[in-house]
């Protein structure tokens, strides 16, 4: 049976369910987070940097407008508000970055960890938003509730001073995490292990010219040195054999043995490695092969097909989620100001020209069927979408009963 408080706790909880426990740690900072390892990898791996740039930057060069809603609800109909508080801050979001840079910089935390968070700046009085911070996800803290669900935030500077944050300071953007509905998860924690792989095979291929062009050996001896001849012995060696200038010159050893203990880089495979983990890293985020420069087995027409796939299913994604944000959580910070309007971008996906010829032959084929067949033509072109033009040759003869 269910103690009187207990039943009473979950009256009062804000969600159905709990989703903190009541004798959770309240150091969410204590817990293990691997965020800040996800965020250095990006400068570790090639493939990785050009993946997050492209989306990043991509993301963050898209327009974004602020609309009135219609009272039809219709898209097309809503008129264009120029000038709002929350359009400037967007447009300016602080005095040390432009839009473009506070999208980049929080569309990366994104893409490499799955959390992106905005720290909202007021004025003196603290009512509306004056400005946003980017801040790094593994900073940021949320602190879970037993029954409000979330009771705040926690930010950890580089000192380590804890800035406690309220709910209404803090905006998150995140990829679902589906062990954690309070953190994210991204496409990088997937492939961690992979990317250390191709990080470990470059540093590898590094030393291999560093260390005398050639892995190494053990050089034998059939008595104990003394610490004079140990060292002269190490420091001959490396003058004589260390570096790329020195490889491949005849060893010639007093009273000792060269054991050899090479592995080719054929032996280790390490071209094969880093190839692999090109295309496990491309196909973790989804990403079009053509879109990273890769032209080996690509031409324009599926280049082309590329970009747009690039934006449809990799921009656009990112854009509704930070769309989402402005409207669902950012707009409402301005009160009576953010009611009846909402945030939108100018679409990103480019034409297909080849989409379009063939949409405007397939509709050109169908009016001339339906006015061979009696239909009137300008009935036909609103039937088939065309606009109504206006013959100048040879006059076609209406259909039995139209008068001209």
């Amino acid at each position: 049976m269910r103690s009187l408080i207990g039943g009473v706790a979950s009256l009062l909880n804000r969600a159905p369910i709990p989703y903190a426990g009541r004798h959770r740690p309240g150091l969410p900072f204590m817990q293990f987070n691997d965020s800040e390892a996800q965020l250095q990898a990006m400068g570790s791996v090639g493939t990785l940097f050009a993946i997050v740039h492209r989306t990043s930057n991509a993301t963050s060069q898209v327009n974004w407008r602020l609309w009135r809603q219609a009272a039809s609800g219709k898209a097309e109909d809503r008129t264009e508000v120029t000038r709002h508080l929350a359009l400037d801050v967007l447009n300016r979001p602080n005095p040390f970055m432009t839009r473009q840079e506070f999208i980049e910089t929080f569309q990366q935390h994104l893409d490499l960890t799955g959390e992106g968070w905005w720290v909202v700046g007021r004025d003196l009085r603290a009512t509306f938003p004056m400005e946003l911070w980017p801040v790094r996800p593994d900073r940021m803290d949320p602190v879970p509730h037993p029954t409000d669900f979330l009771s705040g935030y926690v930010y950890c500077g580089p000192d380590g001073e804890q800035v406690p944050l309220k709910r209404d300071e803090v905006i998150q953007l995140r990829m679902p995490n589906p062990l954690d509905p309070y953190r994210g998860m991204g496409p990088v924690q997937s492939i961690l292990t992979d990317l250390d792989s191709s990080k470990y095979s470059a540093e590898w291929n590094r030393n291999f010219f560093a260390n005398s062009a050639e892995p190494g050996g053990i050089i034998e001896v059939d008595r104990r040195l003394g610490d004079e001849e140990f060292d002269e012995l190490r420091i001959r060696w490396n003058e004589q054999h260390r570096g790329v200038a020195n490889a491949h010159r005849v060893a010639i050893l007093e009273q000792g043995k060269w054991v050899d203990r090479k592995f080719t880089q054929r032996d280790m495979q390490f071209a094969e490695l880093r190839n692999s983990s090109r295309e496990i890293i491309r196909e973790a985020f989804g990403f079009p092969k053509g879109m990273l420069g890769t032209v080996d087995d690509v031409n324009r027409a599926n280049m082309e097909a590329g970009e747009v796939m690039f934006t449809r299913w990799m921009v656009v994604p990112r854009l509704e989620r930070i769309k989402a944000a402005l409207n669902a959580e950012f707009l409402p910070l301005f009160g009576s100001t953010g009611q009846g309007v909402e945030f939108d971008y100018d679409d990103p996906i480019p034409m297909d020209h080849d989409m379009v010829n063939a949409e405007r032959d397939s509709r050109a084929k169908s009016a001339r069927q339906l006015v061979e067949a009696g239909y009137h033509p300008d009935d036909v072109a609103v039937a088939v979408g065309l606009p109504a033009m206006r013959y100048v040759g040879r006059p076609v003869p209406l259909p039995q009963g139209d008068t001209a």
